[in-house]
C-alpha cells in the first residue's frame, strides 16, 4: 500500500487517514529519510495527527541531488512538434537541484524571459545507490525507484529554443515545483505507472490531460538507459517527460519548411514575434494547477497549486 510522505520546513510527515503524522527522524535530506524506513512505518500507524491544510508544505525532494530530464518522452507531444515518435531517440537533459521549489510557490519569471511554458511531468525519485552499470530490469525496478512525485518542468521557450539546449532555460529558480507528496509505491503499485493520469490547469482550464500510456519509454528503459552512463544516489529525481497541451506547438510543417530556408537570426525572430501574441503563454498572476493520479485513485500523488510572478 502506497504511502505519502511530506516536508515541512522542519519536518517530515505522513499523510493518514486522520491528519498528517509527524515522522520521528533525524533526516533532512530525503536520501537520508528513505533510509529510515522504520520512522516511515511508525508515523503512518500513528493516531497523534496535525490538520495537513495548518502545514506549510515545501519539495519533499530536497536539494542538493541530480534532476535529470527525458526529452520529447510522450507520443502526443512528438506529433504536436512534427515529430514521428517511432523514431524518436530516448534523449536526457539535466536541471539544476536548484530549480526546485516547493508545490504550492511562487514560479518566478526572469525578467528577460517572455515565454514562459509549463509541462506537467511525474517524478521517479530513486531510493538507493546505482553506479553506473547497475542491471536494471522490470523485476527489480522497485528495489531502486523508492516513489513518485509531480513536477512541473517550467520552461523559458525563448531561452531554450535559440540555444539549442535546455539547461540554462529549464534551471531557473523556481522552475521545478516538486509535490505536494513524495508517493512511495511498492512492487505491485509501481507496475501501475501507466495507469497514471497526468493534468495541468491554467486558471481553472485543462490545459493537459494523458495518461503514461502516451510514453514512449517507460521508466524501466530510461533507467536502463541512464546507468549505463550515469551514477544515481539516492535522493535523486529523474522527470518522465510531458504529453500534449503546452504553450509551445510546432507550425505547419509547409511553413516550417519555408521558414527552415532563412537565416537563423531572421528565422527567430519571426517565430518570436508570432509566439509572443500567443495568450497560452503564462502570464502575471496565472494560476497553474499539476495533478497525477490513477482513474480510480488508488495511486494518487496529489495536486500542486502554484502562482505566477513576473520579476521586478
Amino acid at each position: 500500500m502506497s504511502t505519502s510522505v511530506l516536508r515541512t520546513a522542519d519536518a517530515w510527515w505522513v499523510l493518514t487517514p486522520t491528519g498528517a503524522a509527524k515522522v520521528q527522524t533525524s533526516a533532512t535530506t530525503t536520501a537520508e529519510l528513505l533510509a529510515d524506513r522504520p520512522a516511515i512505518a511508525a508515523a503512518a500507524t500513528s493516531s497523534d495527527t496535525v490538520p495537513v491544510d495548518d502545514l506549510a508544505l515545501v519539495s519533499p525532494v530536497t536539494a542538493p541531488c541530480r534532476v535529470v530530464a527525458q526529452m520529447t518522452n510522450f507520443a502526443s507531444h512528438v506529433k504536436d512538434t512534427n515529430g514521428n515518435p517511432e523514431s524518436v531517440p530516448l534523449t536526457f537533459f539535466r536541471k539544476t537541484s536548484g530549480s526546485i521549489s516547493g508545490p504550492f510557490a511562487d514560479v518566478v519569471r526572469p525578467a528577460h524571459v517572455r515565454l514562459l511554458d509549463y509541462e506537467v511531468e511525474i517524478g521517479l525519485v530513486f531510493g538507493r545507490e546505482m553506479p553506473v552499470g547497475t542491471s536494471v530490469t522490470e523485476d527489480n525496478l522497485a528495489d531502486y525507484v523508492a516513489g513518485l512525485v509531480v513536477t512541473n518542468d517550467v520552461s523559458a521557450r525563448d531561452v531554450q529554443l535559440p540555444q539549442t539546449q535546455f539547461y540554462e532555460a529549464k534551471s531557473y529558480p523556481t522552475f521545478t515545483p516538486v509535490g505536494p507528496a513524495l508517493v512511495l509505491l511498492d512492487a505491485d503499485e509501481l507496475k501501475r505507472f501507466t495507469d497514471l493520469r497526468l493534468k495541468l490547469w491554467v486558471n481553472g482550464e485543462l490545459r493537459q490531460d494523458m495518461p503514461a500510456t502516451d510514453m514512449i519509454y517507460t521508466p524501466v528503459q530510461a533507467v536502463q538507459a541512464l546507468t549505463r552512463f550515469q551514477r544515481i544516489d539516492a535522493g535523486d529525481l529523474l522527470l518522465t517527460g510531458t504529453p500534449v497541451g503546452t504553450a509551445l506547438s510546432a507550425p505547419p510543417k509547409p511553413v516550417m519548411f519555408l521558414v527552415s530556408l532563412l537565416p537563423p537570426a531572421v528565422k527567430w525572430k519571426m517565430f518570436f514575434k508570432g509566439q509572443v501574441r500567443n495568450p497560452r503563454y503564462l502570464q502575471d498572476g496565472d494560476v497553474v494547477e499539476a495533478a497525477v493520479a490513477t482513474d480510480d485513485a488508488a495511486i494518487d500523488l496529489g495536486r500542486q497549486r502554484t502562482v505566477v510572478r513576473y520579476a521586478g
